[in-house]
């Protein structure tokens, strides 16, 4: 029984932990106008656009690679066939030119919302046996559970870089900053 409190645990802290970064990553594409989506900050970099793209189309490869195949999923990779490898080199070849032709702020933001949507019920509806089944993923063995880590990671890693864009862009961040609150809390303190 307490195996299972523990991963009913940490099923919960994942989730909430993809939550926190759909929430931020949503915030951060309304703050942007969307004549500004096409910004980068160099010419090699990906545009603001591109970054939402890329961590939606990574969420649903991510997906398909752990054997999730919600209808997100199909639906975008639908028409692509062949062995394990061929298949995830034109899914990964589909992802990058999406990239580049998907710019406009409410495609990019829809499609972000429906890959978090996918995760989201995908993670929730795995079994524990599920999440531990081990796949070769770009030369490693690695758990589905990981994969769905990675995810989670690929998330906050590109929500950092949107940051810095937003920033570099002349536009502030659509949330408080935590340091204010520390500022109250210790002011609090102090007058006790």
């Amino acid at each position: 029984m307490e195996g299972m409190h523990h991963w009913a645990g940490i099923r919960r802290e994942v989730l909430a932990e993809m939550q926190y970064a759909e929430a931020q990553l949503l915030a951060l594409a309304r703050a942007v106008p969307a004549e500004d989506y096409g910004w980068s900050p160099a010419e090699d970099a990906r545009s603001f656009s591109a970054v939402l793209v890329h961590i939606a189309a990574g969420n649903l490869l991510l997906l398909d690679r752990a054997g999730a195949r919600p209808p997100e999923v199909v639906d975008f990779y639908s028409g692509i066939e062949g062995d394990p490898l061929a298949r995830l080199c034109a899914m990964i070849r589909k992802n990058s030119a999406l990239e580049k032709t998907l710019t406009a702020k409410r495609a990019a933001m829809d499609l972000l919302t429906h890959s978090f949507a996918a995760v989201k019920e995908s993670w929730t509806v795995a079994t524990e046996e599920d999440l531990w089944v081990t796949e070769n993923f770009f030369g490693e063995l690695e758990t589905r559970r990981r994969l769905y880590l990675r995810m989670m990671a690929h998330s906050h890693e590109h929500m950092g870089q949107l940051i810095a864009y937003v920033r570099a862009m002349g536009y502030h961040v659509p949330w408080a900053d935590p340091l204010a609150k520390l500022d109250k809390v210790e002011a609090s303190l102090a007058a006790r």
